[in-house]
């Protein structure tokens, strides 16, 4: 199993730009896949960003493409999510998400994790 635990959410303006992160403990880090969901009160969660193990390769949501990049440092048990551009329905909770070994095909999909962090709230003022 693995434990994530997010940061680095505010209360930013519309054009601010963010580093959330995301600290995993237990478990062997490199060995799962990682994602980026986020939820609006009212809503489902909605994908953003996914990174592969080795973090070789990423897929954005189309919303968020261009704005958004995930990466990851395996030494330090951690994957990280920058945001540039904030917009007011950028609003969320942000989550990380896991699943061990390989990404699925429906890598936005969040029934296909099966550990989440606690989520950290951004808010974007307009």
């Amino acid at each position: 199993q693995v434990q994530l635990v997010e940061s680095g959410g505010g209360l930013v303006q519309t054009g601010d730009s963010l580093r959330l992160s995301c600290a995993a403990a237990s478990g062997t880090f490199s060995t799962y896949a990682m994602a980026w969901f986020r939820q609006a009160p009212g809503k489902e969660h909605e994908f953003v960003a996914a990174i592969r193990r080795r973090g070789d390769m990423t897929y954005y949501a189309d919303s968020v493409k261009g704005r958004v990049t995930i990466s990851r440092d395996n030494a330090k048990n951690s994957v990280y999510l920058q945001v540039g551009s904030l917009k007011p329905e950028d609003t969320a909770v942000y989550y990380c998400a896991a699943r061990q070994m390989y990404l699925p095909a429906v890598y936005f999909n969040p029934d296909e994790y099966n550990y989440w962090g606690q989520g950290t709230q951004v808010t974007v003022s307009s």
